[in-house]
């Protein structure tokens, strides 16, 4: 095999194990967070959505247990209990939240997607609660 014929080899080669692992990474869902209302006064009670954009039906993006930093010293966490993951199983790509502020101030929201104790994802949305007279207190 001549030398200019086992360089176009390897770079075939090279060139679809990258456009492999690049259809790969499109594959994935993306996580998203908004907040409702992302401004308010308090008492300040906030829903937050996380949600599943795009990607493919993963399994390893099935039924993801989720950590919320709510940034005011509080977390809380939510694991589903589901049964086996099946091919053509649907994700599910919305989950909400509810949280109290009770003090103003410009919080960072964030919620981890994780499954069997690795982190998948993590999105962030900011909240800002206002006090007496619209200060944030920050």
């Amino acid at each position: 095999m001549s030398h200019r014929a086992l360089t176009a080899m390897i770079l075939l080669s090279v060139a679809a194990s990258v456009s492999a692992a690049d259809r790969a990474k499109a594959r994935k869902p993306r996580l998203d967070l908004r907040a409702s209302p992302p401004f308010s006064f308090i008492p300040a009670k906030v829903l937050v959505t996380a949600e599943l954009n795009g990607g493919e039906e993963l399994e390893e993006f099935y039924c993801p247990a989720l950590v919320w930093d709510w940034d005011d010293g509080g977390r809380s966490a939510h694991q589903a209990d589901c049964p086996p993951f099946k091919a053509g199983t649907a994700l599910e790509r919305r989950f909400t939240a509810e949280h109290a502020y009770s003090r103003p101030g410009v919080y960072n929201v964030t919620v981890h997607m994780m499954r069997a104790s690795r982190p998948l994802a993590a999105a962030s949305a900011t909240v800002t609660v206002h006090g007496i007279g619209g200060a944030t207190g920050q």
